[in-house]
């Protein structure tokens, strides 16, 4: 097995035995960075000096007797919107050009700290906001969406180009590229991970977290990341640790909640027969399934974009006014749109959000965590634009790829996905497993149970890179 195939778990444990050298497998991320972006383009900037420069530090660390964790010497990809000092933060954007970030985000300073090499900048959906990063590819199916807007972590991650990755989720730009592209994807719990240094979309619905191979790999990147930041009115201290899962499969006493409405709701046939598969492995392990129905679904959509448009408005106010041209047209239309939204639109999206925010606790007292599909269909084709579902009806691209992920960010509970299988067209399938507040503990611990049933590694096929 190359370097680049092994999972972080696996890396980290050779890498502190001393069987694996970092500057081998840093350089083994580099290799094959150099072999899959000219196919994919998962990368805005390929930072090969740092990434060298930690692994022989850490080379050298490690041979000395200082080992600082698994993330010791193990390559590391950040999207674009993360500030890492002296580097380029673009955001994918004509508008950041030249922009260079001054100091490191929190996250990328926990990540130095641990020992981490980062091996380059992704691509992101302009800004963050879309939801198919159209400048990368699929990992599977370079003709197909990378999904967004965190796409270029996912392929990444996908590829082998890194062992780990960081996105930011604002209404699904974690989950659903991961799940598009085969890995899993984790949105803490909102303010457990610090967003200071991470370009914002909007403030009150911005996430960061990992995408990794597995779910262990997932475990021992967030443990990293988690702690209390003074520099971000949002950030909140862990109420508990963030534990690795160990082997054990037996989820004997968890209730999982299966939605009777919205999540299965316009779903490819594909999708829903994994994922149902998927819900009744959890049972066979011991898991005791309860039917819930998911609160005031007829607003989840209008309170996530009452929220979103005039936050991201806000925050490009003055760049919109001053260089509007070098935006896209599809990010410009929406930040102009959020200049039309009165203040009465986004308090009554607050207030909506208040109210879901309490149904859904009442709704969680009766199950540990819920188990739905992470997006509705798999990999569109990069030139569709809509997607017809079986009762005739269309519904567009992006709208379909946020609906499932959207109510995460709004309650600001934690959400998991994990692949769980691949549709008729070869293309994966994510499964969505979102907790109690601060509840990590317990997502990590089902999806890891499920994941060593099925010997999943994230890897996608050579095939397609």
């Amino acid at each position: 097995m190359r370097p680049y195939e092994l999972t972080l778990a696996e890396a980290a444990e050779a890498v502190a035995t001393r069987r694996l050298s970092p500057v081998e497998l840093v350089d083994s991320s580099l290799e094959r960075i150099a072999r899959v972006e000219p196919h994919l383009s998962a990368f805005t900037t390929v930072t090969a000096d740092l990434a060298r420069d930690a692994a022989r530090r850490a080379e050298t660390e490690i041979s000395g007797g200082t080992y600082r964790g698994p993330l010791h010497g193990t390559p590391a990809a950040l999207k674009d919107l993360i500030d890492v000092a002296g580097t380029a933060t673009t955001a994918s954007s004509r508008v950041r050009t030249g922009h260079r970030a001054p100091t490191d985000s929190a996250v990328t300073a926990r990540l130095v700290s641990a020992g981490a090499a980062l091996v380059g900048k992704t691509h992101t959906h302009e800004f963050a906001y879309g939801l198919t990063t159209p400048q990368t590819a699929n990992a599977w199916d370079p003709d197909r969406v990378a999904g967004g807007s965190s796409g270029g972590s996912a392929v990444a991650v996908a590829t082998g180009a890194a062992a780990f990755a960081l996105g930011t989720d604002t209404g699904g730009s974690i989950r659903v590229p991961a799940a598009l592209n085969g890995v899993v994807g984790l949105k803490p719990t909102y303010g457990l991970v610090p967003r200071h240094g991470v370009t914002s979309l909007a403030w009150s619905l911005d996430h960061v977290g990992p995408l990794t191979r597995t779910v262990e790999d997932a475990a021992l990147v967030l443990t990293a990341l988690v702690g209390y930041d003074p520099r971000d009115p949002a950030s909140v201290t862990a109420p508990a640790a963030v534990h690795r899962p160990g082997p054990d499969t037996d989820l004997t006493g968890l209730r999982v909640g299966v939605p009777v409405n919205y999540y299965f709701d316009h779903v490819d046939p594909d999708v829903e027969a994994a994922v149902r598969r998927a819900i009744g492995r959890l049972e066979e392990l011991g898991a005791r399934l309860v039917d819930v129905e998911i609160p005031m679904t007829r607003y989840i959509r209008a309170t996530h974009w009452g929220l979103m448009v005039p936050e991201a408005t806000a925050y490009h106010k003055r760049t919109l006014r001053a260089v509007p041209d070098l935006y896209g047209a599809d990010v410009r239309v929406l930040l102009e749109a959020g200049e039309l939204m009165t203040a009465g639109d986004y308090l009554r999206a607050q207030r909506a959000r208040t109210l879901m925010g309490r149904a859904w606790q009442h709704m969680s007292e009766s199950v540990d965590l819920i188990a739905a599909p992470t997006v509705p269909t798999t990999a569109v084709r990069s030139d569709r634009t809509s997607v017809t579902w079986g009762d005739g009806s269309e519904e567009s691209v992006a709208d379909a790829y946020v609906r499932l992920s959207a109510p995460a960010n709004l309650t600001g509970v934690p959400a998991l996905t994990v692949p769980v299988g691949l549709d008729s067209a070869g293309l994966p399938i994510g499964m969505q497993l979102m907790g109690r507040p601060f509840g990590e503990a317990v997502v990590l611990r089902a999806g890891h149970a499920y994941e060593r049933t099925v010997a999943a590694r994230g890897l996608a096929p050579e095939r397609a890179a």
